[in-house]
């Protein structure tokens, strides 16, 4: 378990965001969002701390979506769908450089899920039977 903690400590961040309120997209939040290669972490509050991490060979997509207010001060919402047990879908609010970190997030997902070679498969109802 040291290893995973050392290569987390050692990995280098790539965006370190903050959330940031809707009006004017200023970051008067305690949310901060840090993305390395290999991971998501997503620390919440002030006087109570929650961090939340997600391995990003979990992640298995990303959704971006802007409202009007969002699009007039630059800002974004992405939205990662992930097999992650304590958070299956990790929310990054009020962004900047929101379509940029949401196509980081797709590609650093799947280099994740090559290197560990996992393959994540789904199952769209064709039963063996039917096959000839």
């Amino acid at each position: 378990m040291s290893e995973e903690m050392n290569q987390k400590e050692n990995e280098e961040v790539v965006y370190n965001l903050r959330k940031r309120l809707l009006f004017f997209g200023l970051p008067w939040t305690f949310t901060k969002y840090i993305i390395t290669p290999s991971m998501l972490t997503m620390d919440e509050g002030l006087f109570k701390t929650v961090e939340n991490d997600c391995y990003m060979y979990k992640i298995q997509d990303v959704r971006l979506t802007q409202t009007l207010m969002e699009k007039i001060f630059g800002l974004g919402t992405v939205e990662c769908f992930s097999g992650d047990i304590t958070n299956p879908d990790l929310t990054l609010v009020h962004i900047k450089q929101a379509k940029e970190v949401k196509n980081f997030i797709l590609e650093a997902s799947e280099k994740a899920r090559i290197k560990r070679r996992t393959v994540t498969t789904y199952d769209i109802g064709i039963n063996s039977d039917d096959i000839s």
